[in-house]
C-alpha cells in the first residue's frame, strides 16, 4: 500500500476508480472515496487545507494515473520528490551552555531596558530562571550569589542586580528535591491508610 495509513480497503477503491473508463463515473466515486477517507482520518481534520490533502492523497494512492475533475491543481510525481530547503543552523557560542540561548537574549533584552520596576522584576524572573536551569542540569544546590555573579558575566558587566536579590528556595525548584517530597508524601497517604485498616482484636 501507498499510504498505509488508509488501510487496504481504500487501496483497492482507487485502484477500481482509476480503472473505470466513464469520467463521470470515475467523478462520483472518487468524491465518495475522498469523503470515507476524511472519517478514517478525523485528525487530519486540524491541518490546514484538509480537503486538499485528501485530494492529493488520492493522486499519490493513484500513483498519479487518476482522470478526474478535482476542485484542486493536480500534483506531480516531481512535486514529491523535490528535497526541503535545509534549515540554516543557529549560529553564535553559547556561552553558558547550562542556561540556554535564550536566557542569554532575555539578560540582552534587560540591558536595552530603562531603569525601573519592570526591569527589576525581569532580572528577578531572568534570576529564578537560571537557578532552575542550574538545578536541572544536575546541581544539588547552588549559591544565589553565585547566580548573580553569572547574570553580570553574561551581561559584560552591563546589567546591574542588587547584592540583596532574593531568589526561590531551592527546594521549591529543584526536580529532584520535588520527586522526594511527591515520594514522601505518598509514603505517607500509604501508611495512614494502613493505619485505618488495622483492626486491634479484642480479648474476652
Amino acid at each position: 500500500m501507498i499510504i498505509p495509513e488508509y488501510g487496504r480497503h481504500i487501496q483497492q477503491l482507487i485502484d477500481h476508480a482509476t480503472e473505470l473508463e466513464d469520467k463521470e463515473e470515475r467523478n462520483k466515486m472518487v468524491l465518495a472515496i475522498v469523503d470515507v477517507m476524511g472519517q478514517l482520518n478525523p485528525h487530519l481534520r486540524d491541518v490546514a487545507d484538509f480537503t486538499h490533502k485528501l485530494w492529493d492523497h488520492v493522486q499519490i494512492m493513484s500513483d498519479f494515473k487518476l482522470d478526474v475533475d478535482s476542485p484542486y491543481p493536480t500534483p506531480s510525481p516531481e512535486q514529491f520528490m523535490e528535497k526541503p530547503n535545509p534549515m540554516g543552523y543557529p549560529e553564535g557560542k553559547i556561552r553558558f551552555k547550562h542556561y540556554g540561548l535564550g536566557t542569554e537574549k532575555l539578560i540582552n533584552k534587560a540591558v536595552e531596558m530603562e531603569d525601573g520596576e519592570e526591569k527589576d522584576a525581569l532580572i528577578e524572573s531572568i534570576a529564578n530562571l537560571m537557578k532552575k536551569h542550574y538545578l536541572a542540569w544536575g546541581r544539588s544546590s547552588v549559591d544565589d550569589a553565585q547566580i548573580i555573579s553569572d547574570i553580570k558575566r553574561i551581561s559584560r558587566g552591563k546589567l546591574e542586580v542588587k547584592e540583596d536579590l532574593e531568589l526561590m528556595a531551592t527546594k521549591d525548584i529543584s526536580p529532584r528535591n520535588t520527586a522526594m517530597s511527591s515520594n514522601n508524601t505518598k509514603g505517607r497517604k500509604k501508611q495512614g491508610a494502613k493505619r485505618k485498616n488495622y483492626k486491634v482484636k479484642k480479648k474476652y
